[in-house]
């Protein structure tokens, strides 16, 4: 990596050295790039750490504790943690925070901009290319992202999966999908009109609207 470069990349990490939220929104309408496929990021879950960190998130992997696989969780910001949702899908997640506290943003959508044709192939010809990477485990199939990819720094251009920061918006937020704990925390964000942007399921685990944090 040249120097230029490598200042470029510590500069993205730093942006992302921040709480799960505010890197989450930061993560808005980035670009994303993986194995022939470029898409921008429209939809993205923030999700804390440790009861003893400083956002304790019971939703969250590295609630109790870092071990062996969700060490990657706790910096350093940049680099990538995947892991196999219900055993089968392959799910992406951007670390920030600083290093040795927990904090991570879910990649739960984008929309595919360059190499549609690479996404397509991934995902199957019927599949239409608003939905080639809605959803965590779609948009891991679309960009060609594997459990290999854990731990990679995301700003290396020698990487095979890279981010691109870019200017950043607003967004709209609402609750995360699919979790039993701490499911009315509203810390997934998403540009609003957007039709890459997945649709809003409650976990039948989770309690009655209202009771949980």
């Amino acid at each position: 990596m040249s120097r230029a470069a490598g200042r470029i990349a510590r500069v993205s990490a730093e942006l992302l050295s921040v709480d799960p939220v505010s890197a989450a929104r930061r993560l808005l309408g980035a670009q994303l790039t993986g194995r022939g496929v470029s898409a921008m990021i429209v939809e993205v879950e923030a999700y804390g750490g440790p009861l003893d960190g400083p956002w304790p998130d019971a939703a969250s992997h590295s609630f109790r504790g870092r071990g062996l696989r969700n060490s990657v969780m706790f910096g350093p910001a940049g680099r990538l943690y995947t892991y196999r949702s219900h055993g089968i899908h392959v799910c992406a997640n951007v670390v920030c925070a600083t290093e040795r506290v927990a904090g991570a943003v879910l990649l739960r959508a984008a929309a595919v901009d360059a190499g549609v044709d690479v996404a397509q192939a991934r995902r199957g010809d019927s599949t239409r290319q608003a939905a080639l990477a809605r959803g965590p485990g779609n948009l891991c199939s679309a960009l060609g992202i594997t459990m290999d990819d854990n731990r990679i720094d995301l700003f290396d251009r020698n990487s095979p999966v890279r981010l691109a920061l870019g200017e950043g918006h607003v967004g709209v937020d609402g609750p995360r999908v699919g979790v039993s704990k701490a499911a009315d925390r509203p810390w997934r964000f998403w540009l609003a009109g957007r039709p890459e942007v997945s649709l809003y399921r409650r976990s039948p685990r989770a309690p009655a609207p209202g009771e949980s944090d």
